[in-house]
């Protein structure tokens, strides 16, 4: 791979995540002090997120793999995004700012995919060449969030507003900037495939074999269900860290994008000396103690609790959603991996964070107090409750009748290519 090949792969990767780190993360925020939306309202619009995962393997099958070279369609899916993103920007109210970003997550969710597809055929070796490139994605998403803490763009003024709008146009000049020089990437034209594809196919559904493991059933079963209290961190943690008092609040998130570069890094060595169900229980345990420092901590003694919160976000979830894609891997046959990638992820980011973002809102809307404030001590430990429901049943049942991978058979280039930040 040239010098010039390496460069380019590492600013596409460095600008998709640092648009999505650039307005997600304070969406909630946003919505709650700018547009004056409940928490379901909030809620509904992160499982945009979700109804962007389920339509995505249907763009990448139906169209990115059989017809158009992937670096044009990225280029085109991003342009168009731009405008979403700029136009959502100056919304004025919650029923005008949904369909805009709906629309926008159903356009950037197959692009996760494409800058994959695009690296990985232009890469001689990619056990040895895609972590360097792929990091550059972490690096772009901690790189947005300082900048909104620099700026201090969530500070609110004497109205009460915040100048989160701006993160909007932030993430729509770089999705420009993006979807133009995609234009310019090495050339991924679509591999020639022989007669129809089934939506099964699109879907990973070939993969549903899987489940007559019992094993790989309760861990398909718990993953679903420990998205719920994982739509309570992505939908909610910024507004909570906020209300408490932290400053640059965006900024101090970072920790937890640099705490799964840390984890990533590990994940070789743990899963040979613990093994899957161990790396798994590990994961959800780590969830559990997150909320439960978030339900007790502060901005005054106990702030430390707030940091290891943030912290823990590299253990949560490289242990169990890195390793339990390494799982899925190692447990698929050779001609259904890729399904058996698409499946895992439709159930979680698809159905688990779907369920999870309409609960969460409802349970923030019950909880909130005088001020338009919230509860949050009452609020962080029901997802902290039902983490440990998961990690109660999950322990109980689930049998690893694998032996424990060699560390040399996991590379940090192949745990990180399943990183999504």
């Amino acid at each position: 791979m040239t010098a010039t090949v390496r460069f380019k792969l590492s600013l596409m990767m460095f600008l998709e995540f640092f648009i999505w780190g650039a307005w997600f993360v304070t969406l909630g925020t946003y919505l709650g002090s700018n547009l004056h939306t409940s928490g379901v309202q909030v809620g509904v619009a992160f499982l945009t997120q979700s109804v962007g995962a389920i339509v995505a393997p249907f763009i990448i099958g139906l169209i990115a793999d059989r017809f158009f070279s992937a670096q044009k369609i990225l280029g085109v899916l991003h342009l168009a995004g731009a405008a979403l993103l700029w136009y959502a920007a100056g919304a004025t109210s919650f029923d005008g700012f949904y369909p805009i970003i709906l629309l926008y997550m159903i356009l950037y969710m197959p692009t996760l995919a494409l800058v994959n597809s695009i690296s990985f055929r232009q890469l001689q070796n990619p056990q040895k060449e895609f972590a360097s490139i792929r990091v550059l994605g972490t690096l772009g998403w901690i790189v947005a969030g300082l900048t909104i803490g620099w700026l201090h763009w969530e500070n609110k003024n004497s109205a009460g507003l915040t100048s989160l709008d701006l993160t909007l146009k932030m993430a729509a000049g770089a999705s420009a900037l993006l979807g133009a020089f995609s234009f310019l990437l090495p050339p991924t034209p679509p591999v020639q495939q022989a007669g129809p594809v089934a939506v099964g196919d699109l879907l990973g559904l070939q993969a549903i074999g899987l489940l007559k493991n019992r094993s790989y059933l309760i861990f398909f079963l718990a993953s679903v269900a420990i998205c719920v209290p994982l739509s309570f961190y992505y939908g909610f943690t910024n507004v909570f860290l906020n209300e408490v008092g932290m400053k640059s609040a965006a900024g101090v998130q970072t920790l937890g994008q640099v705490s799964e570069v840390l984890f990533m890094l590990l994940i070789p060595v743990f899963f040979s000396r613990l093994g899957v169900k161990k790396m798994l229980a590990i994961g959800m345990l780590a969830w559990v103690v997150r909320y439960v420092f978030f339900a007790f901590g502060n901005d005054g003694s106990a702030y430390w609790m707030l940091i290891a919160g943030i912290v823990l976000h590299g253990i949560c979830y490289d242990f169990f959603f890195v390793t339990g894609q390494i799982y899925t891997d190692n447990l698929a046959g050779e001609q259904s991996k890729s399904a058996a990638q698409g499946f895992i992820t439709l159930a979680t980011y698809g159905v688990g964070m779907l369920i999870g973002s309409l609960l969460s809102g409802r349970i923030v809307d019950a909880h909130q107090t005088a001020g338009a404030l919230h509860d949050w001590h009452a609020i962080w430990l029901i997802p902290a409750g039902i983490a440990a429901a998961v990690l109660a049943v999950f322990v109980l049942l689930f049998k690893d009748d694998n032996a424990p991978v060699p560390a040399e058979t996991i590379s940090y280039a192949e745990a990180n290519a399943r990183l999504e930040v």
